[in-house]
């Protein structure tokens, strides 16, 4: 992944209804010892965003070296979501995100 480029390299993912998945996401490409760092859930339907962090983001986001881990639950079959990690890197601001579509 390039400096500039938001969305993670592997694309789009798929996820079960029934899944609990911790996701990784290395910060060495914009900058290292990430600070500051929150993580967004968004339900998506055609160009409307909707926050539901609190139903799919579980718990506060891992800061561990240069790595970021937050854990997404609790998805509704077919949806689409979109979750952002913004954080600080070598006085910068940085928001890469991650899309996921919820499947059986």
């Amino acid at each position: 992944m390039m400096p500039g480029d938001r969305a993670v390299v592997e694309g789009r993912l798929y996820q079960g209804t029934d899944e609990i998945i911790s996701y990784s996401l290395t910060t060495t490409p914009w900058g290292s010892a990430p600070a500051g760092v929150a993580v967004k859930g968004y339900s998506v339907v055609g160009s409307t965003y909707t926050d539901v962090s609190a139903t799919i983001i579980s718990g506060a986001p891992v800061v561990v070296g240069d790595v970021i881990s937050f854990v997404v639950k609790s998805l509704t079959l077919n949806g689409e979501y979109r979750v952002e990690v913004k954080f600080t890197a070598g006085g910068s601001t940085f928001e890469p995100y991650v899309e996921i579509e919820a499947e059986r």
